[in-house]
Order: structure tokens, then sequence, then C-alpha cells
């Protein structure tokens, strides 16, 4: 390690891991990227669909997963209490989920937080989404308030709700991490455990 600090730019950051670790990627989650079985490094962001802080992290996150071929993202729910429409949101994306178009819907709620973040119709938007996403309706509005879709998300919240005070919170090959302030910084993270996995 020290050979690697030495090495290193003064810009570039080693990864800040801040003790905590977390229930490890299994099927029951939502991935993207590598499959778990052929990876070396994932990357668990526990969010929320409201949060103005998860939507700027929400490009970075995308562009790790298309920079890095051999890294699994994986998406938890984490809908802050102090968010209203955070736990529909999640409720969405679930149902989404159901038609294999979570992280469709994911990319779509996140785009688009300003116009429904603050909304008293939320659902109607959500559902306009589904629209979009050619989503069979009636399907949709069933699994939206199906008990699978509430306990999934919970089971989510749950699984981080020890070791998280905020969103996002990230924890890369389940050990939490300081979050990076920015693009560079967050690919350097992955490329250093990378090379140490």
């Amino acid at each position: 390690i020290a050979l690697m600090v030495g090495l290193a730019s003064k810009n570039s950051t080693t990864a800040q891991f801040i003790g905590g670790t977390v229930k490890a990627a299994d099927d029951n989650d939502w991935i993207k990227g590598a499959p778990l079985k052929d990876t070396k490094i994932t990357l668990i962001e526990y969010s929320d669909f409201q949060c103005p802080a998860c939507r700027s992290y929400y490009p970075m996150v995308k562009k790790l997963s298309q920079e890095f071929p051999n890294l699994s993202v994986v998406y938890r729910h984490f809908p802050l209490p102090q968010h209203a429409n955070a736990r529909p949101a999640a409720q969405a994306a679930e149902a989404a989920g159901q038609q294999g178009k979570f992280w469709e819907m994911h990319d779509m709620l996140f785009g688009n937080q300003p116009n429904w973040a603050e909304s008293k119709t939320a659902k109607g938007v959500f559902l306009g989404y589904a629209l979009t996403l050619g989503l069979d309706i009636d399907k949709f509005k069933t699994d939206y308030v199906s008990a699978a879709t509430k306990l999934k998300i919970e089971a989510d919240y749950q699984s981080g709700a020890k070791d998280i005070n905020g969103t996002p919170t990230f924890f890369v090959n389940d050990k939490k991490i300081q979050n990076p302030q920015n693009y560079d910084e967050f690919r350097n993270i992955i490329e250093q455990v990378g090379k140490n996995s």
C-alpha cells in the first residue's frame, strides 16, 4: 500500500473505509453491470429517490458502471421519513422491476426528480412513467401496492439501518466508504479496490 500511495498523484485519494459492513449482495438485489458470480468489485448504494444528494451521485454511479465492466452495481432502497414521496417512488421502481424495467424506472425517477419530489399526485406521475416504459399498467398498479413490494423496500432499509444515517451511503465490497467528492475520486476508489482484489 505504501508503494501505491507513493505513486499516486497529489490529487488522488485512497478509499476512506469508515467502518461498518453490510449484507453482501445476492440474487434478491437489483444489480447492473457484472453478474455477482463474475465480479471482484461490488458497489452497494443505499439511496432515496427523492434525495437531492442521491440525484447528484446518480450520473457518477451510472458512469462507473459503464467504465468498469467488472463492477456490480447494487441499488438498495433507503427511503428517508422526511421525504413523503420516497417510499412511493421506491414502490414504482419495484413495480417496474417486476416487468424487467427496474433500472429504466430508476433512471426516470432520478432524471425527473424535480418534477415529482414535492408533488401531491406523485403516484399519477409514476403511472405516466410506467406508460412511457411500455409497462402493463394493470400489473404495475397491482405490484405498486403489493405486500411483496413493500416487504422488499423494508428489507433493504433494515439491512442498512444500523450503519446508515443519510443517503446516499456506499459500500465497496461490503465495506462502508466516505462519500467521494467527485467522479475522479470515485473512480480511484474502484480502481484501487480492483487492484487489491
